[in-house]
Parts: C-alpha cells; sequence; structure tokens
C-alpha cells in the first residue's frame, strides 16, 4: 500500500518528501485556506514540484460544462496533477469525458460501492471512499473500501482505491489489511505511524547502556 499526504501544508510535504515514503498527495481548496493561503494554483504546483507522484486536486464548480472546464485547466498547470472529481451524476460525465482526453481522475466524495463501481467504469484512475467520515455517521468506513476493493479485484478493473478521510493510524492498518492501494493521511498520522513506546524504551536504554560501556 502506498501512502499519500492529505495536506496543503508545503513544510510537511517537503519533510515527508524527505523521509522517502511520500508518493502522491491529495489537497483540495479547504486544505490550502486552512494554511492562510490564497493562490489554489500556486499551492498546487510548488507541491507538483515536491512530489514527483500523482496530486490531486480537486474543482470547485458544479455543473458538467464548468466541471470540465475548470478540470482541464486544473490539469495544465503540471504533468502530475490528478483531478478530483465528486461522486454525482453530473462528476460520471466529467470522468467519462476527462479520461477521453487522457486525463487522470480521483473520484472523490465517495461512500458507496455503486457510487465506486459507476466511477471505475466510467474511468476514473482513482476512487476515493472517505473512511472517517463514513465512520461519523455510524457506519463501518473500512467495510466500503474492503468491499470495494473485492469487486473491483473480481472483476479485474484497473481503478485504483484510495482510502481517504483517515483518522489515525488504525485506519491505515486495516486499509492495508483490505488491500487498498493508497491511503492518503494527515501528517500527524504519518508520524503516529512511526511511534511505538516499546522502541522509545528500547533506544534510550541502549543509548544509555552504551554511555555506560563509554565511561568505563
Amino acid at each position: 500500500m502506498r501512502i499519500f499526504l492529505d495536506t496543503a501544508n508545503i513544510d510537511e510535504i517537503k519533510k515527508g518528501a524527505r523521509l522517502g515514503i511520500v508518493s502522491g498527495v491529495t489537497t483540495n481548496p479547504t486544505l490550502v485556506s486552512k494554511e492562510g493561503l490564497s493562490d489554489y494554483k500556486a499551492v498546487v504546483k510548488e507541491i507538483c514540484s515536491i512530489i514527483p507522484g500523482p496530486v490531486s486536486a480537486e474543482v470547485v464548480v458544479e455543473g458538467t460544462q464548468a466541471m470540465l472546464e475548470q478540470a482541464r485547466e486544473i490539469a495544465t498547470w503540471a504533468p502530475n496533477v490528478v483531478i478530483k472529481i465528486p461522486s454525482t451524476i453530473d462528476g460520471l460525465e466529467v470522468i467519462s469525458a476527462l479520461t477521453r482526453d487522457n486525463i487522470k481522475v480521483n473520484m472523490t466524495l465517495c461512500f458507496s460501492l455503486n457510487q465506486a463501481l459507476l466511477g471505475a467504469l466510467a474511468g476514473a484512475a482513482y476512487v476515493s471512499p472517505f473512511v472517517g467520515r463514513l465512520d461519523d455517521v455510524g457506519h463501518d468506513g473500512m467495510q466500503l473500501v474492503k468491499d470495494i476493493v473485492e469487486v473491483f479485484r473480481y472483476y479485474h478493473l484497473k481503478t485504483e482505491v484510495l482510502a481517504a478521510s483517515i483518522r489515525h493510524p488504525l485506519h491505515c492498518v486495516v486499509a492495508a489489511k483490505a488491500g487498498a492501494h493508497i491511503a492518503t493521511v494527515p501528517f500527524k498520522v504519518l508520524m503516529q505511524m512511526m511511534k511505538h513506546p516499546l522502541t522509545d524504551v528500547g533506544n534510550a536504554r541502549f543509548l544509555s547502556d552504551w554511555q555506560s560501556v563509554q565511561q568505563r
């Protein structure tokens, strides 16, 4: 399972890149706004210059024609941009049109197997089930990831499953076990994935023991 960062924070993305474990980024205008930034295009282009892998940027208009026009504009920002299109009827039409233009699409805000299947049939490169948001309303978000993976494998669909709205490290564990191709995580969760109290205790003990050896 590959790891993407879900952020618009440039420092976080640079650190993830230095760690050598982040192969893509998902972002949107809400995340850009959260960083106190306003130039969405400039932020996306900078992210694309840091991360050579897929960078998902979202359309922020409604209606088929408006989404198509904005998506085609975003696609010119960098060669590794992927367009995030919502899981709606208009979205399906846009996904189909963009796929015919060889523009990669990440179908976002996916909350059902039906949506994921239709997105794959329309040509989406990725579908993004929103795990945390489903959990918030009493549904099992990771069960949806498992169901999508199972159906895509059964029918040999090329669309990749991108587990989104990840809230904690356990989500990443379950996503990996479910066979998700990608998990997109906040930077905080990425850091938590590497933390373990026994590692900290063991490392401190090794260092202490080594200091004792040096003092003999």
